[in-house]
């Protein structure tokens, strides 16, 4: 068995074994621990040297949920921490210390709501990777999981876009679903340390036809496949993406 999944086993057994009747919550801890990976795969930053991810996260609960981690919240902490830890391994990210979760409470959510806030604490000085605030709250709620095989299977039906990943010397971006901006800011989705790239150099939009790259008035322009690309170019998986000197390879999944 994986490390990964055997501490998701151990995650789940704080549900099912000894602390199994304190979480009738709709907020399940596995849930928890996906979603919290999902976030630390969106928010990466790329250095001098190596790609960062966040290492301090905040996970909002509704009153009613936090209620029912009263008494393992402490030990549903230290299980989320160790699989953020084997993420990062496992994805060759590097985090500048063990990750700190904190759980606090919001009034506004309802039963099964969560939200996470994801924050990158500035390593090392030579990397120059400066110090963020917390971003934007992602809210959840359990209802997807019960609306996702609906959803896929939609999806499928309507030829949806699918997901999308930009792979830059051999690290793998998830672009957002709605869309992500790649350049040089680190403001962007995906930030390229690359001096001939725009700050805001282009965008990945998603559409009912599938993904296309659009460029947002960058000094260099962009190219599919060693070719100058329109203002908007539609994408298929495998096609090769140059903004500056920086090559990405463009997957669905």
């Amino acid at each position: 068995m994986s490390v990964l999944r055997s501490l998701e086993s151990k995650i789940a057994e704080l549900v099912e074994g000894t602390f199994g009747r304190v979480f009738r919550s709709e907020v399940r801890p596995m849930e928890l621990a996906r979603k919290l990976a999902r976030e630390m795969d969106e928010h990466r930053t790329v250095s001098l040297s190596r790609v960062y991810v966040p290492n301090e996260y905040v996970v909002w609960l509704s009153p009613e949920d936090r209620a029912r981690y009263e008494g393992v919240e402490h030990e549903v902490i230290d299980e989320l921490a160790a699989y953020l830890l084997e993420h990062a391994r496992r994805e060759r990210v590097a985090m500048a210390s063990r990750p700190a979760i904190e759980f606090r409470t919001d009034e506004r959510l309802q039963l099964g709501e969560f939200g996470i806030q994801a924050r990158l604490v500035r390593p090392a000085e030579e990397d120059r990777v400066q110090q963020g605030e917390h971003g934007h709250t992602m809210i959840y709620s359990t209802s997807d999981r019960l609306r996702a095989p609906l959803n896929e299977a939609q999806a499928q039906r309507r030829g949806g876009p699918g997901r999308a990943l930009l792979v830059v010397d051999g690290k793998r971006h998830l672009v957002p679903p709605h869309g992500g901006v790649v350049g040089r800011s680190r403001n962007c989705d995906v930030v390229l340390g690359d001096s001939n790239v725009s700050r805001r150099h282009a965008q990945l939009v998603p559409g009912p036809e599938g993904w296309a790259v659009k460029d947002l008035g960058s000094t260099n322009g962009v190219r599919v496949n060693g070719t100058p690309a329109a203002t908007e170019q539609r994408l298929v998986s495998g096609d090769r993406i140059q903004l500056g000197t920086t090559e990405m390879l463009f997957e669905v999944q």
